[in-house]
């Protein structure tokens, strides 16, 4: 979720703690979430604890089952190259995946993603943790570089997402 300008020091780096799963609580003043009829639509989701205000920055920062199922090797040159964007993908999709099951849906309620990169290099390691909650078919997507992201540089791609839910699930 994009924010406004926070002071640098605010986002340390967790040292051996994982961010609180928050459903999607928005940084700044905006909804991170909006149901219109039978469409839920997502702001752009980052890798940021909003409630301790943490950028997701390695494999360290998220759940240790989820580090080793993205790719997590245990060879410092690997993760520390690969680390960050495994995570935050990770991050990322596992808020988006909280926030749709929150209003009642699935993963597969998801239809369109935008996707906005840092850097484009990344794509192939976010497709892969992205597949992981997209199994079946795949959303359909639009895939962006952009020169920068807030709050912080170390923020490496924000995702924003849109699902079918109809109210009358069923009916």
């Amino acid at each position: 979720m994009t924010s406004e300008h926070a002071p640098e020091q605010n986002l340390e780096h967790p040292q051996e703690q994982t961010p609180e799963q928050t459903n999607g609580a928005p940084l700044a003043r905006y909804l991170a979430s909006k149901r219109v009829g039978d469409f839920i639509f997502l702001s752009g989701v980052i890798a940021v604890d909003p409630a301790r205000r943490l950028i997701v920055k390695g494999f360290d920062d998220i759940p240790d089952d989820a580090a080793d199922l993205i790719g997590r090797s245990g060879e410092f040159s690997s993760d520390i190259k690969q680390g960050p964007i495994l995570a935050q993908s990770w991050f990322v999709l596992d808020a988006i995946r909280r926030i749709i099951e929150s209003e009642g849906g699935q993963m597969s309620d998801v239809f369109k993603l935008v996707q906005y990169f840092r850097n484009l290099d990344h794509f192939p390691y976010y497709s892969k943790v992205r597949q992981m909650f997209f199994p079946d078919e795949p959303p359909i997507s639009t895939i962006v570089e952009v020169s920068a992201m807030l709050p912080s540089t170390d923020i490496l791609i924000e995702v924003e997402a849109t699902a079918y839910l109809p109210l009358n699930k069923g009916n």
